[in-house]
């Protein structure tokens, strides 16, 4: 059974950072794509930032420059490093991975607070 762990997650002050990590169980086979999504209360789940298998990136407007995904040296992990945080990042975040045969796999989440 494929699973995705997220970890990294807390409370931080605005203008604070937090590093997300993301990490398989599993899967033998590598991911076309990981990525990051969050989901505020009362809000539907919205992309942060993915990641191809070849290094390409791709952000929300809402967090260019402010956040960093990257994978690790093991393919199937995936971080997401998150700076100057504010009271509107607050929502659970969770890791995605998207495989060459276009099944997806999802985290159970991990809730970032940021406070004001």
């Amino acid at each position: 059974q494929v699973q995705l762990v997220e970890s990294g997650g807390g409370l931080v002050q605005a203008g604070g950072s937090l590093n997300l990590s993301c990490a398989t169980s599993g899967n033998s086979f590598p991911y076309k794509t990981m990525g990051w999504y969050r989901q505020a209360p009362g809000k539907p789940r919205g992309l942060v930032a993915t990641i191809t298998r070849a290094g390409t990136t791709h952000y929300a407007d809402s967090v260019k420059g402010r956040f960093t995904i990257s994978r690790g040296n093991a393919q199937n992990t995936v971080f997401l490093q998150m700076n100057s945080l504010q009271p509107d990042d607050t929502a659970v975040y969770y890791c995605y991975g998207l495989t060459f045969s276009w099944t997806d796999y999802w985290g159970k989440g991990t809730l970032v607070t940021v406070s004001s």
